[in-house]
């Protein structure tokens, strides 16, 4: 056995921790020979479906992993051999975010004494080396030591140290790198990252810097002059060990919405029919019962019938509290939402030739996208209807992953290299707001600076590798992602900034990729303003007054 799997590795889903992206990390590890790579954010699963999609195509296989530190206790590095341990993951990382407030975690030693079949677990030691014997408890025959050497002062006696703490406890070695970069010239700024995060300078940061540019990828032959070759081997036999495949996921939509004795397809077909009588009550013509059957056929083959009876679900609430609510986009291009009461545009009126197929398609094979507007100042009480009836453990909002746009990167960037707080405001003036691109020389020098300047120039070198990394996850204004199943057996939870709001870890950009759906339930202050008119023409009419002694079109006499 041959070659080398690094079963400790940050992406830049490690917020201002990790330097690289997935898709660097997986080129230079297939440039190098790497065998597999383990993303091993901290706490968090935010970045794997990116990974899975800068493993695709190429010869190092993902492993699924996450890197924790347990309360007062150890830190370790888990790894996923299974389905079930991918459960136990994100059940794991959904009690640790939820019990503290977002962007932190709490995981402590009481949440690691239920069953952890299927996960693997790689010990980080430092100063209690007694959490070993605990560990082999939690971890038997499934646990290993980690040696992590970066060319430090003693590596050799560090070594020996490690060697002598595994053959004590009888918990096998394995050789990691506790990779924070791809490449060694990252290191400026993983540490100007570092500096962002504490809040300091990088002049300030010294104590939380690495002392050197270590932890990247690194060649094999240079592996292999500072781990022995068993530890090395030892990496495989693990990669080995880790089969599971986000593809392995099986999502399944809830089934609250259909009743006893029917089946997703036998209802929506009746609530269609439904419908459709009383969107056409002089009769359903032939060419609207052709359309309404070829739309349905689809979506019985796509089976996506769950999802038109969850919105029309949702939109059904809202008309019951007589909240405004209207669908839009291309599903008005569906007659099945038309009759649903999802939207208000008759697709087969005399004169429109609104494609379907612009909605759904068999081609395309991608998911529909129904967005439905409520009115804003209402539109929590839909949001909470959602959670009561699914449940806070099978229902949550998407994430957004916020990136770094140019203004926000040179600014953080500046801050970090100790530029005063006055040319950290106009370096980001120069950038525009949502720009990605970095000034021009001209519009740097109409500020005053000068382009040519050694500090400058940093600062615009380390902006330019800053931008669209993530920054953090945000809340997606309204798309819900709802399962049969709680959701932690599919991607973790945390906590939103806004009360009562949780959110999966996952982009809503990401959830096409392991076939989960979103149901968008999206605010808009214009339904607001309408329906303050709909109550002040309402007011006016009750009112004793002359509006009501006159017909709507009848001026009243002027006095």
């Amino acid at each position: 056995m041959s070659g080398y799997a690094e079963l400790h590795c940050l992406s830049n889903f490690s917020f201002q921790r990790g330097a690289s992206s997935a898709q660097e990390l997986f080129e230079r590890a297939q440039r190098l020979g790497y065998r597999a790579l383990a993303i091993t954010d901290e706490c968090s699963l935010a970045g794997i479906v990116r990974a899975k999609q800068a493993a695709k195509g190429s010869d190092v296989a993902l492993i699924v992993g996450c890197e924790l530190r347990i309360e007062a206790g150890p830190k370790l590095v888990l790894l996923v051999e299974n389905l079930s341990g991918y459960q136990r993951l994100c059940q794991l990382i959904t009690l640790a975010r939820r019990r503290a407030d977002k962007g932190r975690y709490r995981l402590l030693r009481e949440d690691l004494q239920t069953p952890l079949e299927g996960l693997l677990a790689i010990w980080l030691p430092d100063q209690q080396h007694e959490d070993g014997h605990w560990l082999q408890t939690l971890f038997p025959q499934r646990l290993w030591l980690g040696v992590e050497l970066h060319r430090g002062p003693d590596d050799a006696g560090r070594l020996a140290e490690l060697l002598v703490l595994a053959e004590q406890t009888g918990i096998p070695a394995v050789a990691c790198g506790d990779v924070h970069m791809h490449a060694r010239g990252r290191r400026a700024l993983q540490d100007c990252m570092t500096a962002i995060r504490h809040h300091l300078t990088v002049a300030e940061a010294g104590q939380y810097l690495f002392a050197n540019g270590e932890r990247h990828l690194r060649r094999l032959d240079e592996l292999r002059e500072l781990y022995p070759p068993e530890l090395l081997e030892e990496s495989l036999r693990i990669a080995e060990r880790c089969r599971f495949d986000l593809d392995d996921l099986k999502y399944e939509y809830p089934h609250e919405v259909v009743p006893k004795g029917e089946t997703p397809t036998t209802w929506l077909r009746h609530l269609v029919e439904q419908g459709a009588h009383k969107r056409w009550p002089k009769g359903v013509t032939q060419k609207a019962r052709e359309q309404l059957e070829k739309e349905l056929q689809l979506i019985a083959e796509l089976k996506y019938e769950s999802y038109f009876l969850t919105v029309h679900d949702i939109v059904a609430y809202a008309r019951r509290q007589h909240i405004l609510c209207q669908g839009r986009g291309s599903a008005a291009n569906s007659a099945v939402c038309f009759v649903l009461g999802i939207t208000e545009l008759d697709p087969l009126q005399e004169g429109r030739r609104l494609l379907f197929e612009r909605f759904l398609s068999r081609e395309r094979n991608e998911p529909p996208d129904i967005d439905v507007d409520f009115e804003h100042e209402r539109r929590e009480e839909v949001i909470q209807y959602v959670f009561r009836r699914y449940g806070r453990d099978r229902a949550a909002l998407t994430a957004v992953v916020n990136t770094y746009h140019g203004a926000g990167a040179i600014r953080d960037v500046a801050k970090a290299l100790g530029l005063p707080a006055q040319q950290q405001g106009d370096l980001a003036d120069c950038c525009g707001r949502w720009t990605d691109r970095l000034p021009s020389p001209e519009r740097l020098r109409e500020a005053g600076f000068d382009p040519e300047s050694p500090a400058l120039r940093r600062v615009l070198a380390l902006t330019d590798a800053l931008i669209g990394f993530p920054r953090h996850l945000s809340q997606h204004p309204g798309g819900f992602v709802i399962s049969e199943r709680p959701l932690t057996e599919l991607v973790p939870v945390e906590n939103a900034a806004m009360a009562e709001r949780t959110v999966i870890q996952w982009d809503k950009d990401d959830l096409d990729e392991v076939g989960l759906l979103k149901v968008d339930v999206l605010a808009l202050g214009m339904l607001t303003a309408l329906r303050r008119c709909f109550d002040l023409i309402d007011a006016i009419a009750a009112s004793a007054g002359p509006w009501r002694r006159y017909p709507r079109k009848t001026r009243p006499p002027t006095r």
